[in-house]
């Protein structure tokens, strides 16, 4: 074993077993490139990456492979999710010297840690027009040995530009409305309008991109942007993205059609989905896309939840195939496809209606698989609908739905036996802060627009409950006000960078929303406080990534694109935006304000690169409003206002539940403007304010109806 045998990041202990002489990210492995005077050859990826997976079988367990590298190089390995701050700074260098990036990163570095040399994954030996990874490990010992000088001075350059790269912009004002026309205009004409999502395959979901258009939709009420989402979602929900058996999506469709998956499942895909999902349902009205939600949350709550609350990270792409012998080839997607002629044993006569429902086929259905892969084999997708199904089988359409739930449920059981994808069970705040956020506003939705659900809606605010616990509880420091990034196995550690902070404060303000408990809104101020302390730009508005203090990372970045996570500066904004509607503090609106002006090149040059940024933009312009219910929890009047509010889609309202007595006490001394919004006439009474001043009071839901739908 080597020395990553006592990291308690998966990733890195996936790797102990190497013949490589593998470091963790340290001042050991720095310190042994400068006495053995080596370069260093870095390797940064995640516990779920599939070619992560194939680079280690080719090379890192090949002992050939190994003598060279420990015979040249100090390697040393990163796990992405727990050091994103080392991951983004060699990324930048690698997408600005080659123009892609990805998973595994393979960087170069000199002893001072400046890049030279890099790329993602690397075959053994030159194939696919990739040069091979010994031959990359020759040639940069030949050249460290022979050409030094040249590849010093090629670091010390390139170092300049990441410096270069590193400067922010600056905008001097908060971008026009008309930049979020544009916008949308730029979305619609790349929107696929035969399969949904945007552009061609591979298809990567991107929830903020949802997230805008619905409150681009709701500010200027035109439906093109509301179309656009449903669409894209009932695309995905239908596809063989989605776990058709187990609930949950995966990472990203390879084809345009939705069909084939990257089959890894990553928690805060399955958080801004569930989002997306319960916005559209209530924007539309499409209690489908209600059940698409909850059936993700189910996924959550069964297969990534720590049993003291917090939520796991992934679960892998790769597994072995039914009756692979321990120890044997993982194959990707193994535990999802399944062969025509077992559907048809465990089904019996429902198969041919539920193979027609799913698509599968005799000789398999995965035929837009690029790599064959699943040759021979099915991924589930919904090929038809329940009334088409009914048609061709002579069937009511719920009759049809009874079936295909009954066979979806014999499906999961049956691949229940099947050797499970290995589950990467750290805890990362930033992912949970986004999934307590969904979990929180999905105890709201469920309640507001099934009028069926029961307890449902309780159950995910306390599943959420249970989350922000195990945040407050192990990853926040009170004392020394410390945020900790990751935990597992009992430890918590990795001080926390700046999406943590916003990540966690968004989750604590939308569970606030939920259940009207001060301590949360309390946390996220907490929070956001020291958030700004710690990462604030003084100087151009928006929040560092890092603090600065660890002098191995060479930059304090900025992150400025809204990719598969949203960056730390938009969410950070987003939470302005709901505390200074909550508290009026001009704090937190001058901020807000400044954040926006730092982001207007980009907003205006290249606003679909951000757009969780123009959300907050679109949400900045529309104004916000204030929707305070007084009433006793659980009370069935307090709960009729709570449905009249929850189930209209109001993007830009702040929610803010009060229970009266104790509760209420609390609360006011956060929110002063409550302490004078009390019951009438001893009933649950609602108040919609705007700038802290409030309509009419009214413990009559159709009238708080009225006054919602006067909204604008």
């Amino acid at each position: 074993m080597n020395r990553l045998a006592s990291e308690k990041s998966p990733y890195l202990l996936q790797h102990a077993g190497n013949p490589v002489n593998w470091y963790p990210w340290s001042d050991e492995a720095f310190a042994a490139a400068r006495g053995g005077d080596k370069p260093i050859f870095l390797s940064v990826g995640y516990s779920t990456c599939h070619w992560c997976h194939v680079m280690e079988r080719e090379s890192f367990e090949n002992p050939a492979v190994a003598a060279v590298l420990n015979e040249h190089f100090v390697a040393v390995k990163v796990d992405r999710e727990e050091r994103p701050d080392v991951d983004r700074i060699y990324m930048t260098f690698v997408q600005a010297t080659t123009g892609g990036g990805g998973w595994p990163m393979s960087v170069w570095l000199a002893p001072d840690l400046r890049p030279f040399y890099g790329g993602t994954y690397f075959p053994p030996e030159s194939r696919w027009g990739r040069p091979g990874f010994v031959d990359i490990l020759q040639e940069i010992a030949r050249l460290w040995r022979e050409e030094r000088p040249r590849v010093l001075a090629s670091a010390e350059s390139v170092g300049e530009q990441l410096s270069r790269l590193a400067e922010t912009g600056r905008g001097t004002s908060v971008p026009p409305e008309r930049t979020l026309a544009a916008a949308a205009d730029d979305f619609r004409r790349s929107f696929d309008g035969r399969f949904g999502g945007f552009g061609e395959a591979p298809k990567f979901p991107r929830p903020s991109e949802l997230l805008f258009l619905l409150r681009e939709h709701r500010r200027t009420g035109s439906r093109g942007p509301l179309d656009i989402v449903v669409r894209t979602l009932h695309a995905m929900s239908a596809g063989g993205m989605r776990d058709q058996a187990g609930g949950g999506f995966h990472r990203y469709s390879v084809d345009g059609q939705w069909r084939v998956p990257h089959f890894e499942k990553m928690l805060y895909d399955q958080a801004q989905l569930t989002l997306a999902l319960l916005e559209a349902a209530q924007a539309s009205g499409d209690r489908a896309l209600l059940g698409v939600a909850e059936d993700t949350l189910e996924y959550v709550r069964r297969d990534l939840s720590d049993p003291a609350g917090g939520f796991y990270s992934a679960e892998d792409a790769d597994s072995l195939p039914p009756g692979t012998a321990a120890g044997g080839h993982k194959a990707e997607g193994a535990f999802y496809v399944w062969a025509a002629g077992e559907i048809d044993r465990l089904l019996g006569a429902d198969a041919p209606l539920v193979r027609s429902y799913f698509g599968v086929e005799e000789h398999g259905n995965a035929l837009q698989d690029p790599q064959g892969e699943f040759r021979g084999l099915n991924i589930l997708y919904q090929a038809t609908s329940p009334e088409d199904a009914g048609r061709r089988y002579g069937l009511p359409a719920d009759v049809v739905g009874a079936v295909v739930a009954r066979a979806r449920q014999i499906l999961f059981e049956a691949r229940a036996s099947r050797p499970r994808p290995h589950l990467d069970d750290k805890v990362l705040t930033a992912w949970n802060g986004l999934m307590i956020a969904a979990a929180a506003r999905a105890s709201r939705v469920v309640q507001a627009l099934d009028p069926g659900a029961g307890g449902r809606g309780a159950s995910w605010l306390a599943m959420a409950e249970r989350a922000a616990a195990f945040v407050r509880d192990r990853m926040w420091q009170a004392a020394t006000r410390r945020l900790l990034r990751r935990y597992r196995d009992g430890e918590a550690a990795i001080d926390g960078f700046a999406e943590d902070y916003a990540c966690a404060v968004f989750g604590l303000l939308e569970l606030f929303q939920a259940s009207g408990d001060a301590q949360w809104l309390e946390l996220a101020q907490a929070l956001q406080r020291r958030q700004d302390e710690l990462f604030w730009d003084e100087s151009s508005g928006g929040w560092f990534s890092t603090t600065g203090d660890d002098r191995s990372v060479l930059m304090r970045l900025k992150e400025d694109y809204d990719g598969a996570e949203p960056a730390a500066s938009s969410v950070g904004a987003l939470n302005l935006l709901a505390l200074s509607h909550l508290t009026g503090d001009e704090g937190a609106a001058q901020r807000l304000e400044r954040t926006l002006q730092s982001f207007e090149p980009r907003l205006t040059a290249a606003p679909r690169t951000v757009p969780m940024m123009l959300a907050v933009l679109c949400a900045y312009h529309a104004g916000g409003e204030q929707i305070v219910i007084v009433g006793a929890p659980g009370d069935e009047a307090t709960r009729a206002l709570e449905r009249a509010a929850w189930s209209r889609y109001l993007p830009f309202a702040v929610h803010v539940p009060v229970a009266p007595g104790e509760a209420a006490s609390r609360l006011a001394a956060v929110l002063p403007f409550v302490g004078d919004l009390t019951l009438r006439d001893g009933r649950p009474t609602a108040y919609v304010c705007r700038n802290f001043a409030c309509d009419r009071p009214t413990g009559d839901p159709a009238v708080l109806a009225s006054q919602l739908d006067s909204l604008v």
